[in-house]
Protein backbone atom coordinates (compact mmCIF):
# COMPACT_ATOMS: atom_id res chain seq x y z
CA UNK A 1 0.00 0.00 0.00
CA UNK A 2 2.77 2.27 0.85
CA UNK A 3 4.96 1.69 -1.53
CA UNK A 4 1.84 2.25 -3.96
CA UNK A 5 0.88 5.23 -2.77
CA UNK A 6 4.64 6.68 -3.35
CA UNK A 7 4.98 5.34 -6.71
CA UNK A 8 1.04 7.15 -7.76
CA UNK A 9 2.28 10.49 -5.75
CA UNK A 10 6.01 10.86 -8.19
CA UNK A 11 4.22 10.06 -11.44
CA UNK A 12 1.31 12.29 -10.41
CA UNK A 13 3.20 15.03 -9.55
CA UNK A 14 6.37 14.51 -12.07
CA UNK A 15 9.23 14.04 -9.48
CA UNK A 16 10.10 10.60 -11.07
CA UNK A 17 12.27 13.04 -13.61
CA UNK A 18 13.28 14.91 -10.85
CA UNK A 19 14.32 11.80 -9.08
CA UNK A 20 16.48 10.67 -11.82
CA UNK A 21 18.01 13.56 -12.04
CA UNK A 22 18.62 13.76 -8.74
CA UNK A 23 20.83 9.99 -9.44
CA UNK A 24 22.62 11.68 -12.25
CA UNK A 25 26.78 10.89 -12.53
CA UNK A 26 29.00 13.65 -12.38
CA UNK A 27 30.92 14.21 -15.66
CA UNK A 28 34.15 15.62 -15.56
CA UNK A 29 34.35 19.13 -16.38
CA UNK A 30 38.61 19.11 -16.34
CA UNK A 31 40.18 20.62 -19.53
CA UNK A 32 43.50 21.54 -20.52
CA UNK A 33 44.05 24.00 -23.10
CA UNK A 34 46.42 23.02 -25.80
CA UNK A 35 48.49 26.05 -24.78
CA UNK A 36 48.67 25.86 -21.56
CA UNK A 37 52.24 26.16 -21.01
CA UNK A 38 51.93 29.60 -23.02
CA UNK A 39 54.62 30.36 -25.85
CA UNK A 40 58.42 28.56 -25.99
CA UNK A 41 60.80 27.98 -27.90
CA UNK A 42 61.78 24.71 -26.39
CA UNK A 43 58.20 22.80 -27.26
CA UNK A 44 58.16 23.79 -31.30
CA UNK A 45 60.09 20.38 -31.66
CA UNK A 46 58.98 18.26 -28.81
CA UNK A 47 56.66 15.04 -29.88
CA UNK A 48 53.94 14.51 -28.03
CA UNK A 49 54.10 10.85 -27.17
CA UNK A 50 55.68 10.13 -23.93
CA UNK A 51 55.85 12.65 -21.08
CA UNK A 52 58.49 13.12 -18.00
CA UNK A 53 55.37 12.32 -15.48
CA UNK A 54 55.59 9.06 -16.80
CA UNK A 55 59.20 8.06 -15.57
CA UNK A 56 59.13 7.05 -12.06
CA UNK A 57 61.35 8.78 -9.80
CA UNK A 58 63.59 5.84 -9.36
CA UNK A 59 64.20 5.94 -12.91
CA UNK A 60 64.86 9.42 -13.08
CA UNK A 61 67.39 9.85 -10.19
CA UNK A 62 70.28 6.97 -11.18
CA UNK A 63 72.49 8.05 -7.95
CA UNK A 64 71.86 4.93 -5.44
CA UNK A 65 72.47 6.96 -2.50
CA UNK A 66 69.75 9.79 -3.55
CA UNK A 67 67.65 6.43 -4.20
CA UNK A 68 68.20 5.47 -0.53
CA UNK A 69 67.46 8.44 0.84
CA UNK A 70 64.37 8.85 -1.11
CA UNK A 71 63.38 5.55 0.11
CA UNK A 72 64.32 6.48 3.62
CA UNK A 73 61.98 9.86 3.55
CA UNK A 74 58.97 8.24 2.08
CA UNK A 75 58.73 5.58 4.72
CA UNK A 76 59.39 8.35 7.74
CA UNK A 77 58.51 11.50 6.88
CA UNK A 78 55.66 13.10 8.93
CA UNK A 79 53.55 14.67 6.59
CA UNK A 80 53.55 11.79 4.15
CA UNK A 81 52.42 9.26 7.30
CA UNK A 82 49.75 11.86 8.02
CA UNK A 83 48.35 12.13 4.46
CA UNK A 84 48.52 8.22 4.32
CA UNK A 85 46.34 7.99 7.61
CA UNK A 86 43.88 10.33 6.06
CA UNK A 87 43.51 8.23 3.29
CA UNK A 88 42.74 5.69 5.55
CA UNK A 89 40.11 7.99 7.18
CA UNK A 90 38.44 8.77 3.84
CA UNK A 91 38.39 5.28 2.60
CA UNK A 92 36.31 4.09 6.49
CA UNK A 93 34.09 7.34 5.91
CA UNK A 94 33.08 6.36 2.47
CA UNK A 95 32.56 2.51 3.94
CA UNK A 96 30.09 4.31 5.97
CA UNK A 97 28.56 5.85 3.49
CA UNK A 98 27.90 2.95 1.39
CA UNK A 99 26.34 1.29 4.41
CA UNK A 100 23.50 3.82 3.89
CA UNK A 101 21.79 1.89 1.64
CA UNK A 102 21.42 -0.99 4.28
CA UNK A 103 18.54 -0.67 7.14
CA UNK A 104 19.59 0.34 10.43
CA UNK A 105 18.87 -2.22 13.21
CA UNK A 106 18.68 -1.55 16.91
CA UNK A 107 17.72 -4.20 20.21
CA UNK A 108 16.61 -2.53 22.81
CA UNK A 109 15.39 -4.06 25.51
CA UNK A 110 13.93 -2.23 28.70
CA UNK A 111 11.62 -3.43 31.80
CA UNK A 112 9.48 -1.74 34.55
CA UNK A 113 8.35 -2.19 38.22
CA UNK A 114 5.07 -0.36 38.76
CA UNK A 115 2.67 -0.69 41.93
CA UNK A 116 -0.69 1.22 42.99
CA UNK A 117 -1.12 2.39 46.34
CA UNK A 118 1.15 -0.20 47.43
CA UNK A 119 -0.32 -3.08 46.12
CA UNK A 120 1.11 -6.38 44.15
CA UNK A 121 3.89 -5.15 41.92
CA UNK A 122 3.31 -5.44 37.84
CA UNK A 123 6.23 -6.21 36.10
CA UNK A 124 6.60 -5.49 32.39
CA UNK A 125 9.24 -5.82 29.67
CA UNK A 126 10.31 -5.34 25.88
CA UNK A 127 12.51 -6.96 23.91
CA UNK A 128 11.97 -5.63 20.44
CA UNK A 129 14.63 -5.50 17.41
CA UNK A 130 13.66 -2.09 15.75
CA UNK A 131 14.41 -1.94 11.98
CA UNK A 132 14.01 1.47 9.66
CA UNK A 133 15.03 1.76 6.18
CA UNK A 134 15.22 4.47 4.09
CA UNK A 135 13.97 4.65 0.60
CA UNK A 136 16.23 7.34 -0.99
CA UNK A 137 14.07 7.90 -3.69
CA UNK A 138 15.67 11.06 -4.29
CA UNK A 139 19.37 10.28 -4.03
CA UNK A 140 20.18 11.71 -1.04
CA UNK A 141 22.17 8.26 0.10
CA UNK A 142 23.94 7.63 -3.66
CA UNK A 143 25.01 11.68 -3.57
CA UNK A 144 26.79 11.07 -0.25
CA UNK A 145 28.22 8.11 -0.78
CA UNK A 146 29.43 9.54 -4.31
CA UNK A 147 30.78 12.58 -2.33
CA UNK A 148 32.45 10.77 0.02
CA UNK A 149 34.53 8.51 -2.80
CA UNK A 150 35.25 12.18 -4.03
CA UNK A 151 36.86 12.75 -1.03
CA UNK A 152 38.66 9.75 -1.26
CA UNK A 153 40.01 10.70 -4.19
CA UNK A 154 41.11 14.17 -3.22
CA UNK A 155 42.86 12.03 -0.20
CA UNK A 156 44.48 10.13 -2.16
CA UNK A 157 45.73 13.32 -4.67
CA UNK A 158 47.07 14.71 -1.62
CA UNK A 159 49.05 12.03 -0.78
CA UNK A 160 50.52 11.84 -4.05
CA UNK A 161 51.12 15.67 -4.15
CA UNK A 162 53.11 15.43 -0.62
CA UNK A 163 55.33 12.01 -2.68
CA UNK A 164 56.16 14.21 -5.15
CA UNK A 165 56.49 17.51 -3.22
CA UNK A 166 58.87 15.45 -0.68
CA UNK A 167 60.66 13.66 -4.02
CA UNK A 168 61.46 16.89 -5.46
CA UNK A 169 62.88 18.38 -1.69
CA UNK A 170 65.11 15.58 -1.51
CA UNK A 171 66.59 15.89 -4.59
CA UNK A 172 67.08 19.30 -4.70
CA UNK A 173 68.49 19.44 -1.06
CA UNK A 174 70.84 16.46 -2.41
CA UNK A 175 72.46 18.06 -4.86
CA UNK A 176 72.86 21.07 -2.95
CA UNK A 177 74.90 19.39 -0.81
CA UNK A 178 76.73 18.08 -3.98
CA UNK A 179 77.01 21.88 -5.02
CA UNK A 180 78.07 22.84 -2.00
CA UNK A 181 81.24 19.58 -1.82
CA UNK A 182 81.81 20.55 -5.39
CA UNK A 183 82.61 24.64 -4.46
CA UNK A 184 84.25 23.08 -0.88
CA UNK A 185 86.74 21.43 -3.33
CA UNK A 186 87.29 24.47 -5.60
CA UNK A 187 87.72 27.32 -2.65
CA UNK A 188 90.19 24.28 -0.74
CA UNK A 189 92.09 24.20 -4.24
CA UNK A 190 92.24 27.72 -4.46
CA UNK A 191 93.30 28.01 -1.16
CA UNK A 192 96.35 26.49 -1.41
CA UNK A 193 97.27 28.40 -4.51
CA UNK A 194 96.59 31.28 -3.68
CA UNK A 195 98.46 30.66 0.19
CA UNK A 196 101.54 29.55 -2.38
CA UNK A 197 101.00 33.40 -4.08
CA UNK A 198 100.99 35.18 -0.81
CA UNK A 199 103.81 33.55 0.44
CA UNK A 200 105.78 34.01 -3.53
CA UNK A 201 104.50 37.97 -3.00
CA UNK A 202 106.29 37.77 0.62
CA UNK A 203 109.64 37.12 -1.02
CA UNK A 204 109.73 39.67 -3.48
CA UNK A 205 108.50 42.16 -0.96
CA UNK A 206 111.51 40.88 1.08
CA UNK A 207 113.59 41.52 -1.36
CA UNK A 208 112.35 44.72 -2.09
CA UNK A 209 110.56 43.65 -5.17
CA UNK A 210 106.87 44.65 -4.42
CA UNK A 211 105.62 46.99 -1.96
CA UNK A 212 103.67 45.99 1.61
CA UNK A 213 100.60 46.88 0.06
CA UNK A 214 100.94 44.01 -2.35
CA UNK A 215 101.09 41.64 0.31
CA UNK A 216 98.42 43.22 2.22
CA UNK A 217 95.91 42.95 -0.71
CA UNK A 218 97.04 39.20 -1.20
CA UNK A 219 96.84 38.27 2.18
CA UNK A 220 93.00 40.30 2.19
CA UNK A 221 91.67 37.71 -0.63
CA UNK A 222 93.30 34.74 0.48
CA UNK A 223 91.87 35.39 4.29
CA UNK A 224 88.42 36.06 1.86
CA UNK A 225 88.44 32.35 0.90
CA UNK A 226 89.42 31.34 4.27
CA UNK A 227 86.18 32.74 5.19
CA UNK A 228 83.90 31.67 2.17
CA UNK A 229 85.32 28.25 3.43
CA UNK A 230 83.38 28.36 6.75
CA UNK A 231 80.60 29.62 5.40
CA UNK A 232 80.15 26.59 2.72
CA UNK A 233 80.90 24.12 5.70
CA UNK A 234 78.10 25.86 7.88
CA UNK A 235 75.57 25.57 4.79
CA UNK A 236 76.45 22.10 4.15
CA UNK A 237 75.52 21.47 7.86
CA UNK A 238 72.40 23.45 7.36
CA UNK A 239 71.47 21.20 4.38
CA UNK A 240 72.19 18.02 6.35
CA UNK A 241 69.76 19.68 8.67
CA UNK A 242 67.09 20.14 6.59
CA UNK A 243 67.38 16.71 5.26
CA UNK A 244 67.19 15.19 8.75
CA UNK A 245 63.69 16.72 9.52
CA UNK A 246 62.49 15.59 6.45
CA UNK A 247 63.46 12.12 7.45
CA UNK A 248 62.49 12.59 10.85
CA UNK A 249 65.47 12.38 12.51
CA UNK A 250 68.16 13.78 14.56
CA UNK A 251 71.00 15.87 12.82
CA UNK A 252 73.62 13.68 11.13
CA UNK A 253 75.98 13.57 8.11
CA UNK A 254 74.08 12.61 5.17
CA UNK A 255 75.81 10.34 2.98
CA UNK A 256 76.27 11.38 -0.92
CA UNK A 257 78.59 10.60 -3.66
CA UNK A 258 80.34 12.84 -5.50
CA UNK A 259 79.68 15.87 -7.71
CA UNK A 260 78.82 14.96 -11.04
CA UNK A 261 78.83 11.31 -10.70
CA UNK A 262 75.52 10.58 -11.65
CA UNK A 263 73.24 11.88 -14.17
CA UNK A 264 69.56 12.70 -14.00
CA UNK A 265 69.28 10.10 -16.94
CA UNK A 266 71.17 7.83 -18.19
CA UNK A 267 73.31 9.40 -20.50
CA UNK A 268 77.13 8.63 -21.42
CA UNK A 269 77.67 12.22 -23.02
CA UNK A 270 79.77 15.01 -21.07
CA UNK A 271 81.88 17.69 -22.13
CA UNK A 272 83.08 18.89 -19.10
CA UNK A 273 83.32 15.55 -17.22
CA UNK A 274 79.61 16.64 -14.71
CA UNK A 275 77.28 14.21 -15.91
CA UNK A 276 74.87 15.64 -13.59
CA UNK A 277 73.94 18.52 -15.87
CA UNK A 278 72.29 16.94 -18.79
CA UNK A 279 68.79 17.91 -20.32
CA UNK A 280 68.47 16.04 -23.25
CA UNK A 281 65.93 13.88 -22.11
CA UNK A 282 63.88 16.68 -22.00
CA UNK A 283 62.89 15.81 -25.47
CA UNK A 284 60.71 12.75 -24.40
CA UNK A 285 58.33 15.80 -24.96
CA UNK A 286 55.75 17.80 -22.83
CA UNK A 287 52.31 17.73 -24.56
CA UNK A 288 49.82 19.57 -22.74
CA UNK A 289 47.39 16.79 -21.85
CA UNK A 290 49.57 15.59 -19.31
CA UNK A 291 48.76 18.37 -16.75
CA UNK A 292 46.26 16.13 -16.16
CA UNK A 293 48.59 13.54 -14.28
CA UNK A 294 49.10 16.34 -12.05
CA UNK A 295 48.20 15.76 -8.41
CA UNK A 296 46.74 18.68 -7.51
CA UNK A 297 45.03 19.21 -10.67
CA UNK A 298 43.18 16.02 -10.40
CA UNK A 299 42.59 16.46 -6.46
CA UNK A 300 40.70 19.92 -7.78
CA UNK A 301 38.87 17.60 -10.66
CA UNK A 302 37.64 15.37 -7.29
CA UNK A 303 36.55 18.73 -5.36
CA UNK A 304 34.43 19.81 -8.04
CA UNK A 305 32.98 16.55 -8.20
CA UNK A 306 32.34 16.40 -4.28
CA UNK A 307 30.53 19.87 -4.58
CA UNK A 308 28.58 18.49 -7.90
CA UNK A 309 26.99 15.39 -5.28
CA UNK A 310 26.63 17.84 -2.51
CA UNK A 311 24.56 20.11 -4.63
CA UNK A 312 22.61 16.95 -5.34
CA UNK A 313 22.29 16.05 -1.95
CA UNK A 314 21.09 19.62 -0.74
CA UNK A 315 18.15 19.33 -3.14
CA UNK A 316 17.03 16.17 -2.36
CA UNK A 317 16.31 17.85 0.94
CA UNK A 318 13.66 19.55 -0.66
CA UNK A 319 11.56 16.47 -1.84
CA UNK A 320 10.15 13.45 0.51
CA UNK A 321 11.65 11.18 2.78
CA UNK A 322 10.26 7.70 3.08
CA UNK A 323 11.31 5.22 5.80
CA UNK A 324 9.88 1.99 6.67
CA UNK A 325 10.25 0.99 9.91
CA UNK A 326 9.09 -2.21 12.00
CA UNK A 327 9.84 -3.74 14.99
CA UNK A 328 9.37 -7.32 16.15
CA UNK A 329 10.27 -8.82 19.60
CA UNK A 330 8.78 -9.93 22.85
CA UNK A 331 6.39 -8.08 25.53
CA UNK A 332 4.10 -8.58 28.55
CA UNK A 333 2.84 -5.02 27.72
CA UNK A 334 -0.71 -6.23 26.15
CA UNK A 335 -2.27 -7.73 28.69
CA UNK A 336 -0.58 -10.75 28.44
CA UNK A 337 1.61 -13.08 31.20
CA UNK A 338 5.86 -14.30 31.16
CA UNK A 339 7.21 -15.19 29.06
CA UNK A 340 4.92 -12.97 26.61
CA UNK A 341 4.27 -12.96 23.16
CA UNK A 342 5.53 -11.95 20.15
CA UNK A 343 4.72 -7.96 19.14
CA UNK A 344 5.18 -7.08 15.12
CA UNK A 345 4.88 -3.67 14.18
CA UNK A 346 5.56 -2.06 11.08
CA UNK A 347 5.05 1.63 9.34
CA UNK A 348 5.73 3.53 6.43
CA UNK A 349 6.50 7.01 6.76
CA UNK A 350 6.03 10.10 4.28
CA UNK A 351 8.03 13.25 5.40
CA UNK A 352 8.05 16.24 3.01
CA UNK A 353 9.06 19.07 4.06
CA UNK A 354 7.39 22.36 4.12
CA UNK A 355 9.09 25.09 6.15
CA UNK A 356 12.57 24.17 7.90
CA UNK A 357 13.36 27.86 8.82
CA UNK A 358 15.13 28.23 5.56
CA UNK A 359 17.93 25.82 6.20
CA UNK A 360 16.84 23.56 3.28
CA UNK A 361 17.08 26.94 1.22
CA UNK A 362 20.41 28.07 2.49
CA UNK A 363 22.40 24.90 2.17
CA UNK A 364 21.24 24.20 -1.18
CA UNK A 365 22.37 28.20 -2.08
CA UNK A 366 25.91 27.45 -0.28
CA UNK A 367 26.49 24.00 -2.25
CA UNK A 368 25.79 26.17 -5.33
CA UNK A 369 28.33 28.80 -4.40
CA UNK A 370 30.72 26.20 -3.30
CA UNK A 371 30.26 24.02 -5.98
CA UNK A 372 31.00 27.68 -8.45
CA UNK A 373 33.62 28.36 -6.57
CA UNK A 374 35.65 24.94 -6.67
CA UNK A 375 35.11 25.34 -10.71
CA UNK A 376 37.18 28.48 -10.99
CA UNK A 377 39.85 27.50 -8.45
CA UNK A 378 40.27 24.57 -10.80
CA UNK A 379 40.79 26.79 -14.15
CA UNK A 380 43.15 28.98 -11.86
CA UNK A 381 44.99 24.98 -10.88
CA UNK A 382 45.50 24.36 -14.48
CA UNK A 383 47.03 28.35 -15.34
CA UNK A 384 49.31 27.65 -12.11
CA UNK A 385 50.35 24.93 -13.62
CA UNK A 386 51.69 25.59 -16.70
CA UNK A 387 52.96 28.91 -15.65
CA UNK A 388 55.34 26.50 -14.03
CA UNK A 389 55.56 23.92 -16.45
CA UNK A 390 56.82 27.39 -18.83
CA UNK A 391 59.25 28.77 -16.06
CA UNK A 392 61.13 25.03 -15.68
CA UNK A 393 61.49 24.35 -19.41
CA UNK A 394 62.65 28.56 -19.54
CA UNK A 395 65.60 27.41 -16.64
CA UNK A 396 66.12 24.66 -18.59
CA UNK A 397 67.23 26.56 -21.33
CA UNK A 398 68.69 29.24 -20.03
CA UNK A 399 70.79 26.89 -17.84
CA UNK A 400 71.72 24.97 -20.90
CA UNK A 401 72.68 28.11 -22.66
CA UNK A 402 74.79 29.71 -19.96
CA UNK A 403 76.43 26.18 -19.35
CA UNK A 404 78.65 26.18 -22.74
CA UNK A 405 79.62 29.75 -21.71
CA UNK A 406 81.03 28.91 -18.27
CA UNK A 407 82.74 26.28 -18.81
CA UNK A 408 84.91 28.72 -21.32
CA UNK A 409 84.97 31.33 -19.33
CA UNK A 410 86.75 29.33 -16.80
CA UNK A 411 89.32 27.84 -19.10
CA UNK A 412 89.81 31.25 -20.32
CA UNK A 413 90.48 32.65 -16.83
CA UNK A 414 92.42 29.59 -15.71
CA UNK A 415 95.08 30.55 -18.45
CA UNK A 416 95.26 34.23 -17.68
CA UNK A 417 95.61 33.20 -14.02
CA UNK A 418 98.58 31.08 -14.54
CA UNK A 419 99.90 33.46 -17.46
CA UNK A 420 100.11 36.29 -14.88
CA UNK A 421 101.52 34.74 -11.87
CA UNK A 422 104.50 33.40 -14.33
CA UNK A 423 105.04 36.81 -15.05
CA UNK A 424 104.56 38.60 -11.78
CA UNK A 425 107.34 35.54 -11.08
CA UNK A 426 109.28 37.20 -13.49
CA UNK A 427 108.65 40.49 -12.07
CA UNK A 428 106.69 41.64 -15.41
CA UNK A 429 103.21 42.14 -13.53
CA UNK A 430 102.43 43.51 -10.82
CA UNK A 431 100.29 42.07 -7.97
CA UNK A 432 96.83 43.68 -8.94
CA UNK A 433 96.94 42.19 -12.28
CA UNK A 434 97.68 38.59 -10.42
CA UNK A 435 94.92 38.97 -8.00
CA UNK A 436 92.25 40.11 -10.16
CA UNK A 437 92.63 36.67 -12.47
CA UNK A 438 92.69 35.02 -9.21
CA UNK A 439 89.74 36.33 -8.09
CA UNK A 440 88.04 36.06 -11.96
CA UNK A 441 88.54 32.89 -11.98
CA UNK A 442 87.36 31.76 -8.78
CA UNK A 443 84.17 33.71 -9.33
CA UNK A 444 83.52 31.52 -12.34
CA UNK A 445 84.29 28.62 -11.20
CA UNK A 446 81.65 28.86 -8.21
CA UNK A 447 79.45 30.46 -10.54
CA UNK A 448 79.88 27.13 -13.10
CA UNK A 449 78.95 24.91 -10.57
CA UNK A 450 76.20 27.13 -9.74
CA UNK A 451 74.60 26.89 -12.79
CA UNK A 452 75.15 23.41 -13.15
CA UNK A 453 72.77 23.03 -9.88
CA UNK A 454 70.52 25.63 -11.50
CA UNK A 455 70.29 23.34 -14.15
CA UNK A 456 69.35 20.18 -12.85
CA UNK A 457 67.23 22.05 -10.27
CA UNK A 458 64.89 23.42 -13.05
CA UNK A 459 65.04 19.54 -14.58
CA UNK A 460 63.65 18.24 -11.06
CA UNK A 461 61.18 21.13 -11.39
CA UNK A 462 59.95 20.28 -14.65
CA UNK A 463 59.74 16.82 -13.88
CA UNK A 464 57.49 17.64 -10.60
CA UNK A 465 55.41 20.43 -12.60
CA UNK A 466 54.08 18.00 -15.41
CA UNK A 467 52.69 15.35 -12.38
CA UNK A 468 56.46 13.06 -11.96
CA UNK A 469 57.54 11.94 -8.74
CA UNK A 470 54.40 10.40 -7.62
CA UNK A 471 55.88 6.50 -8.56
Amino acid sequence: MAAATVSILLTGCGLYKEAKVLHGEYESQAKVTANAYGTSDDLEDYPTNGSLADISWRDFFTDPLLQKLIDQVLANNTDLNSACIAVEKSLESLKAAKMGYLPSLYFSPSGSLSSFDFGPVSKAYNMPLQVSWDADLFGSITNKKRAANAVMLQAQMREESVRSNLVSAVAQQYYMLQLLDRQLVILTATDSLWNASLETEKILWENGKVYSTAVNQMESSYLNVKTQIVDIRRNIRSVENALCRLLAETPQHIERSQWGSAALTESSDSTTGQRMFDTKFIKIGVPAEVLQKRPDIRMANFAMEEAFYNTKAARAAFFPNVTLQGVVGWTNREGTVNPGKILLNAVAQLTQPIFARGTIKANHRIAQLTEEDLQHKYVQTVIDAGNQVNEALADCQAAREKHAYYHRQVEVLREAYMGTHELMDNGKSNYLEVLTAQESLLNAQLSEAMNMYNGAQAVIALYIALGGGTK
